[in-house]
């Protein structure tokens, strides 16, 4: 996978190049710039800083890396934040650009990253984060090169910040709608019925238990009330006219590679868009093209958010593929979130899916 988000101490981090937070002023600032230097060399490190001179806010540059396992370390002097109207943003995305430029330029396969800007200097969280994958993706499309990004703290502290939090609403919000449809539910007829509808043709084809229930069992459901419904109503359809299996054998007549292929060319994107947003490397997506491998449940939910499917075709997507939303995963759920408010890339994903502490996407 091209971005990977770990948590380890930065200065312990196998890669080619090392992004310090860099002071900028020639002196050794606290955090991780202090803990950099420290691994380095501190007065080899602090020679090689004087030659620089100051780094004036979206400013960086590269130094050895002296005793720690890199090559290289890029300075970036990150912008403090002063309420986001003295162009703190665009200097921050020149951080970020500037260091991988630096990184390619270098050689370097692997490039190693703290969230800029987002501790001692103030900038929003989630504003970072925006920034970052931002960048991280718009490389991706041209440069192959493994990105990592660092968090150093314990395993409770949150860095999706403002957006974890309004995923976990999202998740919360459509629990308490499904267990209140769950609760009134009789006999197999939604609660909210308008009583014009046809009783008997409603009862006819919901006979027998739904599959996908959850709360009675004490199984906290994670799928939407229009993903529930959705399931409903494809299990009361192929009652009527066989498996699904079967009607989507009748639409769909290519392979998943080929129809892969029809969905990028209908929509316009280059090859590069796709595999850059779903966080997949040029070879696996060249491979999967070419058929040669059969993509997993998560990487074909990464390529549904790289294509900017909406649920209803990322929900034909996966079954084309063989698999189905769960209403017990919690990943899926996430997933769900962003592809409904239209936040088309997996690296965003992944980075709430890591403090969730679960699996990220690429991983699939």
């Amino acid at each position: 996978m091209p971005f990977q988000i770990i948590r380890n101490d930065i200065t312990k981090v196998k890669a080619d190049a090392i992004v310090n937070t860099a002071n900028p002023e020639v002196a050794i600032g606290d955090g991780v710039d202090s803990a950099i230097y420290k691994a380095a060399g501190k007065d080899k490190l602090l020679a090689e800083r004087q030659k620089i001179g100051r780094l004036e806010p979206g400013e960086v540059a590269i130094t050895p890396a002296f005793d720690m396992d890199a090559s290289y370390i890029i300075h970036a002097s990150g912008p403090w934040w002063q309420g986001g109207d003295k162009g703190e943003a665009k200097l921050l995305r020149q951080c970020y650009d500037k260091s991988l430029k630096l990184a390619a330029e270098h050689k370097c396969q692997s490039i190693a990253f703290p969230l800029l800007a987002t501790g001692t200097y103030g900038f929003p969280q989630k504003l970072g984060i925006e920034i970052a994958v931002e960048a991280f993706t718009r490389f991706l499309e041209e440069y192959e090169m493994e990105i990592y990004l660092v968090v150093f703290g314990k395993k409770s502290v949150k860095i999706s910040g403002e957006l974890g939090e309004e995923v976990h609403s999202f998740i919360d919000d459509d629990y308490v709608s499904l267990a209140l449809s769950d609760e009134y539910y009789y006999d197999g007829i939604p609660a909210d019925l308008d009583e014009s509808e046809d009783l008997d043709e409603l009862i006819e084809i919901s006979e027998g238990e739904p599959q996908i229930r959850g709360s009675e069992k004490g199984i906290k459901p994670s799928l939407s009330a229009p993903m529930m419904a959705g399931a409903l109503a494809s299990e009361a359809i192929s009652k009527k006219v066989g498996s699904l299996d079967d009607v989507l054998k009748g639409i769909y007549k290519d392979s998943f590679e080929k129809h892969l292929q029809k969905i990028i060319n209908k929509k316009g994107f280059k090859n590069s868009e796709v595999y850059a947003a779903a966080n997949i490397s040029k070879q696996y997506f060249s491979k999967l093209l070419k058929g040669q491998v059969k993509p997993s449940k998560e990487k074909v939910l990464a390529l549904a958010v790289g294509l900017q499917l909406n649920m209803d075709e990322t929900i034909d997507f996966l079954k084309l593929a063989g698999y189905a939303f769960s209403p017990i995963s919690q990943t899926d759920a996430v997933v769900e979130y962003f592809i409904e408010h239209e936040e088309y890339n997996v690296m965003k994903i992944d980075i709430v899916l890591f403090d969730y502490g679960l699996d990220p996407l690429s991983n699939g």
